[in-house]
């Protein structure tokens, strides 16, 4: 029992052996681990007191142990197209964004792993912030699980989830698999199917392998540029883990059945937005199984960077089509409001809005 001189734990921060093996070590059946987290993910309970099928002396002591933590809304933007864009304040007062996404009949989730990020992508809002620090387990599930909870009950189902907002996943291995873990359990979890996750990454070479045998999500590999030269200035992880070592490393991933990867493309004008760029990412990619997203470069302040003309991208995807693949051009939405990911955050920091208009 909790004696006061130890704070409780996060229950979301125990996954389901975890939670099994402390039950065990205080002389509790390890079965009752199933119907609390039955309760957390699939009732959205906040209180053990309402978890009404087990004992009131574990109720009690469940209490005394754990607490069941939801983020602090600071600060919501809605679109016009319907997206919502959150601004969630962690319990040591930093500072995580969400996306909620809709599509034509349900709604994708973005979000973060990391407060801030340690990539350094030139291009990238939330890189000119600095790293801080990683997101725990909680705090990760706890995006999901907080967005559920608001969500109308006539509102179209949330179910994708895109792990691409704030950070770098990869570089925050354990948490967010075990994370995933949650995400994906069919029983005592949140219940979204593996084949609507999608991880996004830089491309930290040495844990692809690790992501593709330890879970069976989607893979998005951020890629933008189809030589050293432009890579290294555009994301400084390509010094240490090139194109070409890159590419093999994606050649090689273990693709579940039916699975392609999806390369990630910010188109930036004048930078790798031409025709020959067109061609040698349709050459490097040829021996992958690949779709390729096209996203235009979205402009925000304190970047020179600039989006190409809307013919420039048409031919690019021209010639990714004509060469056999399949490339999409995604638009960003939510482009009335803090639409590049770390805008809000960084309107914070600069007091562009007061908390009170949370």
């Amino acid at each position: 029992m909790n004696d006061g001189t130890n704070p409780k734990i996060d229950i979301l921060d125990l996954d389901m052996k975890e939670l099994s093996a402390w039950l065990t070590a205080q002389g509790i059946k390890p079965f009752h681990a199933k119907q609390i987290f039955k309760w957390v993910f699939c009732s959205q309970e906040d209180t053990f007191s309402g978890m009404t099928d087990l004992s009131k002396a574990l109720r009690s002591s469940l209490d005394q142990w754990f607490f069941i933590s939801r983020l602090t809304s600071v600060k919501t933007e809605y679109s016009s197209d319907g997206t919502r864009k959150y601004l969630l304040q962690l319990k040591d007062g930093h500072h995580i964004e969400t996306v909620l996404i809709p599509e034509s009949d349900h709604y994708t989730l973005c979000i973060s792993t990391q407060v801030g990020c340690a990539q350094g992508c030139r291009f990238c809002l939330t890189a000119s912030g600095g790293f801080i620090r990683n997101l725990s387990r909680a705090e990760i599930i706890a995006q999901v699980r907080d967005v559920q909870k608001d969500l109308s009950r006539d509102a179209p189902r949330l179910t994708n989830i895109v792990i691409m907002g704030m950070g770098e996943p990869l570089a925050n291995y354990r948490n967010v698999v075990s994370a995933i873990n949650t995400l994906v359990d069919g029983d005592f979890g949140l219940k979204f199917s593996s084949r609507r996750l999608t991880l996004s990454t830089v491309g930290l070479v040495p844990r692809l392998y690790d992501l593709g045998r330890d879970t069976a999500v989607n893979l998005a590999v951020s890629l933008n540029a189809t030589d050293n030269k432009t890579r290294d200035m555009l994301m400084p992880v390509n010094r240490n883990y090139p194109v070409e070592k890159l590419i093999e490393a994606c050649r090689t991933y273990p693709l579940k059945p039916r699975r392609r990867i999806t390369f990630e493309y910010i188109l930036i004008k004048g930078v790798n937005d031409g025709v020959e760029d067109a061609h040698r990412l349709a050459k490097l990619l040829r021996p992958i199984k690949a779709k390729i997203n096209l996203i235009p470069f979205n402009e925000h302040e304190g970047c020179d960077f600039q989006r190409p003309e809307e013919s420039v991208i048409l031919k690019f995807q021209d010639i990714l089509a004509n060469n056999n693949f399949t490339a999409m051009i995604r638009y960003s939405k939510g482009g009335d409001i803090s639409a590049a990911c770390g805008q809000l955050r960084a309107r914070l920091k600069k007091a562009d809005f007061k908390l009170s208009d949370a």
